[in-house]
């Protein structure tokens, strides 16, 4: 992993596909939402970029998560939201499974 804050979102077997965990601890700018897609992690920044929404509290959909709030999608792979009001991208963070455990490197984008 690169140099981001490195954090344990929790243990793979509790994120099971289809379901989605927000992490927010004091270490971090602002809570991380970690996805489980059919088996692949994603994590992006918490909080639409539109209104102050908590992402984990959307509807997912293929690889997108879409704003409880005004229903723009974000892709959980890049971040960018997929129509208004939402304009700006969500960050994205770098996700691996290690020894069980589904970590999260705060601030470094996921590859494109």
């Amino acid at each position: 992993m690169a140099t981001g804050t490195r954090i344990v979102a929790c243990p793979v077997a509790d994120l099971p596909p289809g379901e989605v965990v927000r992490v927010d601890r004091p270490e971090l700018r602002a809570p991380v939402s970690v996805f489980n897609v059919e088996g692949e992690f994603f994590a992006i920044d918490d909080t639409c970029t539109h209104a102050d929404e908590s992402l984990a509290q959307g509807w997912v959909e293929d690889c997108a998560v879409e704003c409880p709030r005004h229903a723009s999608a974000f892709d959980l792979r890049t971040g960018v939201p997929s129509s208004p009001p939402a304009l700006t991208p969500v960050r994205t963070h770098l996700v691996e499974v290690v020894d069980g455990d589904v970590v999260v490197e705060v601030g470094t984008p996921r590859p494109a």
